[in-house]
């Protein structure tokens, strides 16, 4: 493994981790709708354990109300029943063949309490970021034991791998602090 694959790997790793955090921070409600926020609910339909996405169009028609369309109308109340079920706070109602997720409006707490919960969000992929940087620069330092790299270049690919660090923190950090506007404008 030459050095710039180790800052490649690293580069993709990092993308990664700041990636599952961006779709995290979709999931967490800000009492605007949005698909994300129950796409992934499980669903227990055709004999087996399926992502609501899988199984209905999910539609925001207006700001504060998900409409979820199921592509199958025998899945209706196995649809309703996942949904009730779900920790996502919103109580679903059937409307002929269609079911309706009015968003309620948030309470001054409960968004003080979701900052709180996107702020752990973001530390665990700080914390993701930091580990594959220790990843790559264990592997920096098995390529210079190996003979494959000087120590000028253990240095400098050392440097690289930090700049690409503080790039996806600082990245990190920025979504943090959007998401926190969004969830606490009224």
């Amino acid at each position: 493994m030459s050095s710039d694959d180790i800052l490649l790997e690293a580069e993709m790793t990092m993308e990664k981790s700041v990636d599952y955090m961006a779709h995290e921070f979709a999931t967490v409600r800000t009492g605007k709708a949005s698909p994300a926020l129950v796409e992934n609910v499980d669903v227990q339909a055709y004999g087996s354990n399926m992502k609501l996405k899988q199984l209905a169009l999910i539609t925001t028609p207006e700001a504060r109300l998900l409409v979820v369309q199921p592509f199958d109308a025998g899945t209706l109340a196995d649809i309703e029943r996942a949904l009730r079920e779900s920790k996502i706070g919103i109580t679903p109602a059937v409307d002929g063949k269609i079911i309706r997720l009015p968003i309620p409006e948030l309470s001054e707490e409960r968004r003080k309490d979701l900052v709180r919960s996107l702020s752990k969000m973001a530390e665990e992929a700080r914390v993701r970021v930091r580990a594959n940087r220790r990843a790559a620069l264990d592997e920096a330092k098995k390529l210079k034991t190996s003979g494959g790299l000087t120590e000028d270049g253990l240095r400098d690919l050392e440097q690289a791998v930090q700049k690409l660090t503080d790039r996806f923190v600082h990245s990190i950090d920025e979504q943090l602090r959007h998401k926190e506007g969004e969830v606490m404008k009224v």
